[in-house]
């Protein structure tokens, strides 16, 4: 069966920041969030360069049908477009050298979700009550957890929670994540900068979730509550819904 998305964005700058770093994009078969990084020199249009390789690879998309296609190459090759981009752009601009940004995307077939992951942005996904964060941060928090160096419960809050071990870059990226899953009808996705995750638990997400019945309201409410938290980064939220045809 084909499935289609119900979905909204929505970025704010916070309370503490004078610029928005990061970009987002949001279309009937791609979702994507970039958090441009912080201390390093115009991340807002390292976030914004990767948003659009993605938003015209949507594009070029247009008439094809997902099915057909291997979804994983086609994410796969977005990513590396990006770094092609974002390098190029560091030549062309060389005050931009140095810039970088994380990225989560899914692309969506109809059925199937290709994921592509890198950095602290995150991705969640609310079935049947429960929600799953279904990325893992790319930090030396994270990386000491797995390592057995500290307890998973000590990673949130950790003093190099934000310190990234992988990410886009201008002078030359980190791996990305990328496989799939499967989707189901009443699914709700959440692709979200770390400006909600630092302010707002999981299980406050959880609710929020739950609580709105359109993407519309979801999104604005969650930004409010990261802001009511006292907003210290940019804030970006994509909230997709998965929707069965309506005669099935």
């Amino acid at each position: 069966m084909t499935y289609s998305l119900r979905y909204a964005a929505g970025s704010d700058v916070g309370r503490r920041r004078q610029v928005n770093q990061d970009s987002v994009y949001a279309s009937a078969r791609m979702l994507a969030v970039a958090d441009g990084i912080g201390g390093q020199p115009h991340g807002e249009v390292a976030s914004a360069e990767a948003v659009g390789v993605l938003s015209r690879l949507d594009a070029d998309l247009r008439g094809f049908d997902l099915a057909d296609v291997d979804l994983i190459e086609i994410l796969t090759g977005g990513v590396r477009a990006i770094d092609d981009r974002l390098i190029a752009t560091a030549e062309r601009e060389p005050e931009t050298r140095g810039m970088g940004t994380t990225l989560t995307a899914l692309l969506f077939d109809g059925s199937h979700f290709a994921a592509a992951h890198i950095g602290d942005s995150r991705g969640y996904l609310l079935r049947d009550g429960t929600l799953q964060r279904f990325t893992r941060d790319h930090t030396l928090a994270q990386a000491l957890a797995d390592d057995g160096r500290i307890d998973a419960s000590e990673v949130e809050g950790h003093p190099r929670g934000s310190l990234l071990m992988k990410a886009l870059l201008s002078t030359g990226s980190g791996e990305a994540d990328i496989w799939t899953f499967e989707a189901a009808p009443g699914d709700r996705l959440l692709l979200c900068s770390d400006g909600l995750t630092a302010t707002v638990v999981e299980t406050v997400i959880k609710d929020v979730l739950g609580a709105f019945q359109d993407p519309g309201e979801t999104v604005p409410r969650l930004i409010h509550l990261a802001n009511e938290g006292g907003g210290p980064d940019n804030i970006t939220c994509v909230v997709a819904d998965v929707l069965a045809p309506a005669h099935a």
